[in-house]
């Protein structure tokens, strides 16, 4: 999961940065990713000399260039399927369904990275603001892990007033814990390995999306235990005997 991560996910975050941006030839995402990872001296030069400009990047801003890029994040959308399904002990969907829901899941996962990122970074550079617009950011999180079960499990909706609670989960790794993460470990881990120089820096975000992949394995998880622990015992038997 964490190659797909690598290669399907941030280069079409790089892309959303070049199209936001204008393709501006004085723009890079390594800039970017200096100033919202507090990245200074060698790191962030390094780091800035890693990504290209977003000018480059306009020649691959075209229907077939983001539908290649979308077909590679297709198994690892299968790959996460399987997992919440056996999280949640469910019986999993057949491949055409785990590819459509998967597809599905995938694309919304995208949408939510471009709308909290936008909401946390892109209106304000003062630190005060950014707190409250962090906690505001939680909310599209919070909402996309709890209709992830929906998607992804079999009879997902079933008891659809606890998923709020499975959300939680989703809410408190990935919107809280990984994204502290990355703003306190990850520089120092891009700090270690910038004596590599370019090369070094994607061994750095390669590692760190092993940690994503990680993160989204205890999602599933501890959302399954959070439903079961929130839903009536009859509910929870008649779903996974269903299943």
């Amino acid at each position: 999961m964490a190659i797909e991560l690598f290669t399907t996910v941030l280069p079409l975050m790089i892309l959303g940065f070049g199209y936001f941006s204008g393709f501006a030839s004085n723009a890079s995402v390594g800039t970017a990713f200096v100033r919202q990872l507090g990245l200074n001296g060698a790191s962030a030069h390094t780091v800035e000399a890693a990504f290209g400009t977003s000018k480059a990047l306009q020649s691959s801003w075209t229907v077939i260039g983001l539908a290649g890029w979308l077909v590679w994040g297709i198994p690892m959308a299968i790959t996460v399927a399987g997992m919440f399904a056996k999280a949640w002990q469910r019986e999993q969907f057949s491949m055409p369904q785990r590819l459509g829901r998967g597809t599905v899941w995938f694309v919304l996962y995208l949408t939510v990275l471009v709308v909290r990122e936008r909401i946390a970074f892109g209106t304000s550079a003062e630190p005060g603001p950014q707190v409250g617009l962090y906690l505001v950011s939680l909310i599209p999180v919070w909402l996309f892990w709890t209709l992830t079960p929906v998607l992804l499990v079999r009879d997902g909706s079933r008891g659809r007033k606890f998923l709020a609670q499975a959300g939680l989960a989703g809410l408190l790794i990935d919107g809280v814990i990984l994204a502290l993460g990355t703003r306190i470990v990850l520089p120092h881990l891009l700090t270690g390995w910038t004596l590599f120089g370019p090369i070094g820096v994607a061994m750095a975000v390669m590692t760190w999306c092993g940690v994503l992949g990680f993160g989204w394995v205890i999602t599933a998880c501890f959302s399954a235990v959070l439903w079961e622990r929130s839903a009536p015992i009859p509910v929870v038997v008649a779903a996974q005997s269903d299943a």
